[in-house]
């Protein structure tokens, strides 16, 4: 298959990842003229899954600022992959054996989207019609689609690469309730535009990390496993190691095409041995070999391939995929064999409501909530689902109203549930009130808003809910800020640097941004009753001021500090002076606190 080719791809070696950082550093502007990078989250589900538009299961090159890539189940911490994504090899008619990938280990991302405006990631929920331009009316499958397209030939300058012209269009679906919310479904629509190409094979590259990010980075125990079965490839954590021990393992399993006839192919590798040619990487996805399990503790590099195909111009192979995860091997196999219904049904199962509209209103120490629809189109209670078994028209049973002290995604306690009379839950009535008292002002609070189904007894589906984490808001309940200066004070007074105010609940102090664990950066106290305009001065006790900061806000009347001087040093022990001057009237006020380390 090597046969005629030219000597510069017969020598496709890639640079080892320092240069190759220092390759993609200095060729950013020039792809940026021709590329528009996106990423969006799967997040309606137990699976977080970040999905860009290079067709990575990993960041790629876009500019996605969370540490998990592949987290389950949602506020777990736990991370599943470092890498992944499609490889697509064939033999051209020249004889060239070329291979296009959209993430391995040691060479250049190859498949980008296009600089146009709408060549980003489209987002659909069940039922939604969307004018996408490569993809007139496309009509939402699941509650969470997510569509975009990409193409081996769009950024050219690659180095060592030669294009097999071909263009991706993927979509992605999650679901919100059991039982399919424990996995992703990919759909690959590949179209080779230049010329046909002969003995394509398939292939999917995994670079697992399982275990949580915050018990060590050391993520290289883990079991390989192939199920020829599923045609599915899965890495497990091994128990009790530096990483901790993982929920779930994370397997891809090949849905379509599954026929008769077709090669499959399963290896691993030790991190040394990773291929990094196309003909390699194409002999590796196509042999044929099926490794035996491997149950020694090792880094899990993956590659599982399927082939061959004739594809000439313009034909479209469609290959279906799952990203499978579950509670332990046993709960990822259940999930696994779970598919092959949900495959014979379209994918297309009964689905939960449309996601209910809530309104929030803050008060001293309290939060009150309202949801009763004001628009028909919005309204959950109206909804229809053609997917259903059974003959009931509209199918929405009931609200759910939940709290979090952690974060968006949970852990969450029920506050309220409401569902109408009609012999189906508690038949409590509607309602559409609520309020939560006794709460700490000025900290934040998470709530979210569910609606959900009557279960479908014909196909024996339970009742499906809305996603928490997507309905989800953060409300920081609090009193409005006051007229002028007066009453302005420091909460804690003194801070004490030998609590741990991260441990609170809710957390006094927590991780800016996706970081889940606590930094010094994070220490905090807080200027409250601050009238909607003013500047805080903080002072030493010998008059040297340490920083300054500026308040406007109509609605909060607090402040914080993270306890560092206007250069970015954590400040000492100590006592402390601040003035607070009122922007609008110039009124000032004065005052101390006291910093224990």
């Amino acid at each position: 298959m090597e046969r005629g080719r030219d000597s510069h791809m017969l020598t496709r070696y890639r640079s080892r990842t320092v240069l190759f950082l220092v390759t993609v550093f200095s060729a950013a502007p020039l792809f940026a003229q021709f590329v528009k990078l996106d990423w969006k989250m799967h997040n309606v589900g137990k699976v977080r899954q970040v999905i860009t538009n290079m067709g990575t299961l990993d960041k790629g090159r876009t500019n996605f600022p969370g540490l998990i890539y592949s987290e389950f189940p949602p506020g777990s911490d736990e991370e599943h992959l470092y890498q992944g994504g499609l490889w697509i090899g064939a033999v051209t008619q020249t004889g060239d054996t070329l291979v296009s990938t959209t993430e391995t280990h040691y060479t250049p991302h190859e498949f980008y989207p296009t600089s146009a405006s709408w060549d980003t990631i489209w987002v659909a929920s069940k039922g939604d019609t969307l004018p996408i331009p490569y993809w007139p009316n496309y009509v939402g499958l699941s509650d969470q689609d997510f569509i975009c397209r990409y193409s081996d030939y769009n950024v050219l300058n690659i180095d060592n690469h030669a294009p097999l012209y071909l263009d991706v269009t993927q979509t992605s679906h999650a679901w919100s309730s059991p039982p399919v919310d424990e996995f992703i479904i990919f759909k690959y629509f590949i179209v080779p535009k230049k010329f046909p190409l002969k003995n394509v094979y398939i292939g999917f590259w995994m670079h697992s990390s399982i275990g949580n990010i915050n018990a060590s980075y050391n993520f290289i125990d883990e079991y390989t496993y192939y199920f020829p079965d599923h045609h599915m490839a899965v890495a497990e954590d091994v128990p009790y190691g530096d990483d901790g021990t993982a929920i779930s393992p994370i397997g891809f399993k090949v849905l379509s095409p599954a026929h008769g006839g077709l090669k499959w192919s399963f290896k691993y590798y030790e991190h040394e041995e990773l291929p990094s040619r196309d003909p390699e990487l194409y002999r590796e996805m196509s042999s044929g070999t099926i490794m035996p399990n491997r149950l020694d503790p090792a880094r899990a590099h993956i590659i599982f391939g399927f082939g061959p195909f004739e594809l000439d111009v313009n034909d479209t192979i469609k290959v279906e995929m799952a990203e499978v995860f579950g509670y332990g091997m046993k709960g990822l196999l259940k999930n696994a064999d779970y598919l092959n219904f949900l495959k014979s049904k379209g994918f297309r199962v009964p689905s939960a409501p449309p996601r209910p509209i809530f309104r929030v209103a803050t008060g001293n120490k309290e939060v009150r909530f309202d949801w009763r629809p004001l628009d028909d189109r919005t309204n959950p209670e109206l909804y229809e689902d053609p997917s259903r078994g059974d003959t009931i028209r509209k199918p929405f049973e009931g609200y759910r109203l939940y709290k979090s002290t952690k974060g968006p995604n949970g852990p969450w306690t029920l506050l309220a549930e409401h569902d109408v009379i009609d012999d189906i839950g508690f038949n409590t009535g509607l309602q559409y009130e609520y309020r939560d008292v006794g709460l700490l002002n000025n900290v934040e609070y998470y709530y979210t808003l569910t609606a959900y189904s009557k279960p479908d007894a014909v196909i024996n589906f339970p009742s499906q809910e809305t996603s928490l984490s997507s309905n989800a808001k953060t409300v920081v309940p609090g009193v409005a800020p006051p007229q002028t200066v007066g009453e302005v004070a420091v909460v804690p007074n003194p801070y004490r640097g030998d609590i741990a105010y991260s441990s609170y609940n809710p957390p006094w102090e927590r991780p800016q941004g996706t970081r889940p664990w606590w930094m010094e950066q994070d220490r905090r106290i807080q200027f409250i009753n601050l009238p909607e305009q003013c500047e805080i001065k903080i002072y030493t006790l010998a008059g040297d001021l340490v920083n300054t900061l500026r308040h406007n806000d109509p609605n909060r009347g607090f402040e914080d500090w993270n306890l560092t001087s206007s250069v970015g040093q954590a400040i000492a022990s100590g006592i402390y002076l601040f003035s607070v001057e009122d922007l609008k009237n110039g009124n000032v006020q004065v005052g101390k606190f006291v910093v224990l380390k």
